[in-house]
């Protein structure tokens, strides 16, 4: 990477923007800890220099002896460090004014700002870590829950590198002698039966196979499961909403057709993240729909796509209101393994009497059927542990390795490589050419840790992380 010359010293803010307690300034490089000193005072008339991992209390001064912060002071030398070389940590007080400060001061002595990510850049390339366990970083400071968090934990353990690594050395072994019999074509050397090779470039593709499922079954964890809000206007999905993300999220109006477009938002189910949609109304099938305008139909029709893809889909039902021939067929359209009536507002005097039918109907299609107030928030524990239920099966294994999304390309690529090589050995082509594909295989899997990476695929993946780290 051009842009990140590692044989100075660079500095940054190294904690979140934003009043705190305490803000931390990070340096990295040969004169990190000179640099360090040069402001340092410590607070003992025995001070005789940084020792290694100890923190030393003082204050760090500008050129005019002016103080600048009474701070914490941590020196650890390379190769023992994060980067893996000198890095010098300031533990201030967490105002911006203050780091900026003391960064300000580090810069006019001559570190230079820390780019997105070249901390970490410096610690894969003086061979800390590798480049999956880098991403790692950012997948763990980026995780919404802490299912994510110990998925992103695991990659950054070097699970995931383990595991390619084992799959790496079974291909090199595969090379050798393919390398043999290609070099030594009229010699006695032991090779592999082409019966035996495929066998054994179709079994890694079925490891990397393995590795591929863990990029869905991951997602939820990542991304959220989606679970739908639907029904008719004014059933009362929009208070729904609100009522489970505890916040005015929709708007809500006695207005037929208020929700015009889809609404999302985050809600976390014991450390599974759910994107709930609240969609537009559904009028279909009832004498004024002929009259709905186009935004209002297009939203509707994007309600039934969501309702098509959605792990879970919550019907909501006025209570209070009988039952429709539009909520009938709605009902029998249902997917019991996946959709949850529910029975809002039943906190009306009229809920009892009308709600009864919609019970025994539910129950008739095997559809779980339960009420609920938004209002009054009556039902919603007990809806929302019925939700994480329904989408238990929706749940990754946590202990599942998980390639993000550049992996995953490196990994299919290695696949499909593989699987060619395997139908090629059995057509009977010659070693040099299946040597090709092995090659490509082994380049891919060695891309996905960094062994081999092009500047412009480490400068596309350090980019994105936040400056100080």
């Amino acid at each position: 990477m051009a842009t990140l010359r590692t044989g100075d010293t660079i500095a940054a803010i190294a904690t979140a923007q934003g009043p705190g307690a305490v803000g931390i300034i990070r340096l990295s490089g040969p004169a990190a800890r000179a640099l360090a000193l040069a402001l340092f005072r410590s607070s003992r008339s025995t001070f005789a220099g940084f020792k290694p991992y100890r923190l030393h209390h003082g204050v760090l001064v500008d050129a005019n002896s002016r103080v600048l912060d009474e701070v914490l002071a941590a020196f650890m030398p390379g190769p023992g460090s994060f980067t893996g070389e000198d890095v010098v940590e300031l533990h201030c007080h967490g105002g911006l004014a203050v780091l900026r400060a003391v960064l300000d001061e580090l810069l006019l002595r001559g570190a230079r700002l820390a780019a997105p990510g070249e901390f970490s850049f410096r610690a894969f390339k003086n061979g800390k870590l590798d480049l999956a366990q880098a991403e790692a970083i950012a997948e763990a400071i980026a995780a919404p829950t802490r299912a994510a968090l110990h998925l992103a934990q695991m990659k950054l353990s070097g699970a995931l590198s383990q595991r390619i690594g084992g799959l790496r050395e079974r291909l090199e072994a595969l090379r050798a002698q393919l390398c043999l019999a290609v070099d030594f074509p009229d010699e006695d050397v032991e090779c592999l039966p082409p019966d035996l090779l495929c066998g054994e470039a179709l079994a890694v593709a079925e490891a990397v196979a393995g590795l591929l499922a863990g990029v869905e079954r991951a997602r939820a964890w990542r991304e959220g499961v989606l679970a739908v809000l639907a029904g008719r206007v004014n059933a009362g999905k929009s208070s729904l909403m609100n009522a489970l993300v505890g916040r005015n999220r929709a708007l809500v109006s006695a207005t037929p057709g208020t929700t015009r477009d889809y609404i999302e938002e985050q809600l976390e189910l014991s450390g599974l993240l759910v994107r709930l949609v609240d969609t537009a109304g559904l009028r279909a099938g009832e004498p004024d729909s002929a009259g709905l305008d186009p935004v209002e139909a297009a939203g509707q029709e994007l309600a039934r796509d969501f309702m098509s893809r959605a792990e879970a889909v919550l019907y909501v039902l006025d209570a209070a209101r009988p039952l429709a021939l539009q909520d009938r067929q709605a009902l029998a359209k249902l997917d019991p393994r996946r959709a949850l009536v529910v029975l809002n507002k039943c906190d009306l005097p009229e809920a009892p009497a009308q709600g009864g039918e919609a019970h025994a109907l539910a129950r008739s299609l095997g559809l779980a059927c339960l009420s609920v107030s938004a209002k009054s928030g009556a039902g919603l524990e007990a809806l929302c542990a019925l939700l994480r239920q329904r989408l238990a099966g929706a749940e990754p294994d946590p202990d599942a390795l998980a390639p993000n999304a550049r992996q995953a390309q490196a990994l299919r690529l290695a696949q499909a490589e593989l699987i060619a090589l395997a139908d090629e050995a059995q057509s009977g082509l010659p070693y040099d050419i299946l040597g090709l594909r092995l090659d490509a295989a082994c380049r891919a899997l060695a891309e996905l840790v960094g062994d081999i990476a092009p500047d412009e695929v480490l400068e596309a993946i350090f980019s994105r992380f936040c400056i100080g780290k």
